[in-house]
């Protein structure tokens, strides 16, 4: 026997042993942990396909599911151990307690899924009111209803709060006297809040740019009023892509707000979290476990200047632009969140309507072609008739997005800038990546080169950056494409061809 099963046995050994239940009174004696055990011996342990532990915890009137590692679990641990024996668990008992239902949760008890906010089963989708009762919309392509007990298991996550009971007989228009959003903006509006309660993405990123005073905030605050309420309702710009998918995994609405520019490495990580991706790290005081983050949620930025300038995220953005407010127009916020409040139940329940409207739809819509993000293009387009817009609205003011979206691409990059005057003065071109930047570089002032972060530094940059422009290029008539050179596969070629439009 080694020294450490020595003092194992030593220390197994010299505990008491416990005491069995008092066949008079029922009482169970033993250690604390033993007592709460024995309290949460009738819960309904799971845990989810990533391996973390759940309890459902039955009330008189519904039940509740926590994750085992929540405060709200150890809260309800602590008062059930309170009430028994009037007076709290010591600490340690506390934890080896939840320790070990965490590990039966995993170990013995079966798996399954645990959602946020909203949910799919058996071709219903169920939204989340987070309220006291724990009640939920079943939503079908019928109609929707209260229901009392979901058949999904649904868990709350700090900050979350109650949506009101939808109410029957409003329109989307009575959204209008709130938002500062005009014409076709509103039809991308409206579609996209519609998109943001299908349980499964890829989502649109919604891009609110406006002067100063526009109501941006104001708007995300209210989008977020009628999808996913919670305090804080926006969020400062994430310094670390880790930060991101931490406030995505315990929020449905991801929204920012107020951003200057959205860096590089920001512009990825929302390409990631809207159309789905995965995220590791280091679990913390471990050095070979890894925290896994998967998921897929709808996402608001706003900001003064045009925000998105990388071709991959715009292809992926709703952008809308926000009219000067004038002075008259403006209310104060008591006055404008008291006006809000008395109709988002009716606002809320004609979102519920276009989410039936577009299940009982979707199958039978057929685009005339598939753009990038074609979910999304027919989800709405099955729910136009519920946005209260004319038929082909929707797909109108999706290819003005998109093809604004093109041009802003190819605006902000002076990659594209110089590409487009070389290929209206030479209409195709092939030779290497370092043969192009130096014509390229020929194009561009000094100023332009010396634009670290816009002007690439090397062939790689190069051609990285003329992928990611590819898109936006094909749109504007000019083809960017990538092969190697028959008989050696080391050099790389590059074929430029096309006519671009004058600026």
């Amino acid at each position: 026997m080694t020294s450490i099963q020595r003092h194992a046995h030593q220390e197994k050994a010299s505990r008491p042993a416990p005491s069995p239940a008092d066949p008079t009174t029922g009482t169970y004696q033993g250690t604390q942990a033993q007592q709460l055990l024995k309290l949460a011996h009738d819960l309904e342990l799971f845990h989810s396909p990533d391996d973390r532990g759940y309890a459902t915890v039955r009330t008189q009137r519904h039940k509740e599911t926590w994750a085992i590692r929540s405060s709200g679990f150890r809260k309800w641990l602590v008062q059930e151990f309170y009430r028994a024996h009037d007076h709290p668990p010591n600490a340690s008992a506390l934890t080896e307690a939840l320790e070990t239902l965490d590990a039966q949760a995993q170990f013995d008890r079966p798996e399954q899924s645990v959602f946020l906010r909203v949910a799919e089963a058996d071709g219903a989708i169920y939204l989340d009111l987070a309220n006291e009762r724990w009640e939920a919309v079943k939503i079908t392509a019928d109609g929707w209803h209260v229901v009392a007990g979901p058949p999904v298991r649904f868990h709350r996550s700090r900050g979350m709060k109650a949506l009101p009971y939808p109410a029957r007989g409003g329109t989307l228009r009575d959204l209008n006297p709130f938002i500062n959003v005009v014409g076709l903006d509103r039809v991308l509006l409206r579609a996209w809040l519609v998109a943001a309660l299908r349980p499964r993405g890829p989502y649109p990123i919604l891009v609110v740019t406006g002067e100063q005073g526009s109501t941006k905030s104001t708007l995300a605050r209210v989008v977020s009023s009628l999808i996913d309420p919670r305090t804080p309702s926006l969020r400062a710009h994430p310094r670390r892509e880790q930060d991101l998918m931490i406030a995505a995994s315990h929020v449905w609405c991801v929204s920012f707000d107020n951003l200057s520019y959205v860096p590089p490495w920001l512009s990825d990580a929302c390409c990631r979290v809207a159309t789905g991706g995965g995220y590791g790290t280091r679990e913390l005081y471990s050095d070979e476990d890894e925290v896994l983050f998967d998921v897929m949620r709808p996402v608001v930025l706003n900001g003064i200047t045009e925000l998105v300038t990388r071709p991959d995220l715009l292809d992926r953005s709703l952008m809308i632009s926000l009219r000067e407010l004038p002075d008259e127009h403006r209310r104060t916020e008591e006055e404008f969140w008291r006006d809000f409040e008395a109709i988002r139940p009716r606002v809320l329940g004609a979102l519920l309507d276009a989410v039936s409207m577009a299940l009982r739809r979707s199958h039978e819509v057929e685009l005339p072609t598939l753009p990038r993000m074609a979910d999304f293009a027919r989800w709405a387009t099955a729910a136009e008739l519920a946005l209260n817009c004319k038929p082909g609205a929707f797909r109108r003011a999706y290819e003005r997005n998109r093809s604004a979206a093109n041009q802003l691409a190819l605006e902000a990059s002076p990659v594209a800038t110089a590409l487009l005057d070389f290929v209206r003065l030479q209409k195709t071109w092939e030779g290497t990546a370092v043969d192009l930047l130096v014509i390229l570089s020929g194009c561009a002032d000094e100023r332009t080169q010396r634009q670290r972060c816009g002007w690439p530094q090397s062939p790689r940059g190069l051609s990285q950056a003329l992928r990611r422009l590819a898109p936006p290029l094909r749109a504007q008539g000019v083809t960017v494409a990538f092969r190697r050179q028959p008989g050696d596969d080391r050099t790389r070629l590059i074929s430029i061809s096309g006519e671009a439009a004058k600026p």
